[in-house]
């Protein structure tokens, strides 16, 4: 298995935004991304977080990696039931064999885990990153994400922050 995390560009844009980019890539290294989530994340753009995530793409935190040639049929079933930018990320996680794939929307997280890809969500990330030290607390990050309008469900919340042992903490 390949010690590299393969991302979708939600995960990535949410965390730029509140400049927390620096978490994922401190605790797991250099992150790889086809070229459909590379233009998800409009690096290029006046968006908030769009300087964070060229700047990590500078420094190679951000790594765009081709997907292996004859995959197209497989990309355009995949296409149908998800946006280009997640197809191509669950290929290049089956193409890599790769730690895990970074991930939240839903329908491409059970089709990444009928594949046999390691999953794991933004609050996975979060968990981790506290309990290696990078982070005090979950709570004031989640309230951070959801004050920029990421949505995660409050059963997720809830159940993150049972988990980092900070029950009844959100946002600080």
């Amino acid at each position: 298995m390949s010690r590299v995390v393969v991302a979708d560009a939600s995960p990535l844009i949410a965390l730029a935004r509140i400049d927390r980019l620096s978490l994922l890539i401190t605790r797991y290294g250099a992150v790889a991304v086809p070229e459909a989530v590379l233009a998800e994340l409009c690096v290029d753009a006046d968006r908030p977080g769009s300087r964070v995530l060229s700047a990590a793409l500078a420094k190679g935190d951000i790594q765009p990696r081709p997907l292996a040639p004859g995959g197209e049929a497989d990309m355009a079933r995949l296409s149908l039931l998800l946006d280009a930018g997640e197809s191509a990320a669950i290929l290049l996680a089956e193409q890599t064999g790769c730690r895990f794939l970074l991930i939240d929307e839903r329908r491409g997280r059970e089709i990444a885990r009928r594949r046999g890809i390691p999953v794991v969500g933004l609050a996975g990330v979060l968990l981790a990153a506290k309990r290696s030290g990078l982070l005090e607390a979950v709570g004031p990050v989640l309230a951070d994400l959801s004050r920029q309008g990421y949505r995660l469900s409050d059963a997720l919340v809830t159940e993150v922050l049972h988990l980092a042992g900070e029950t009844g903490r959100q946002g600080d």
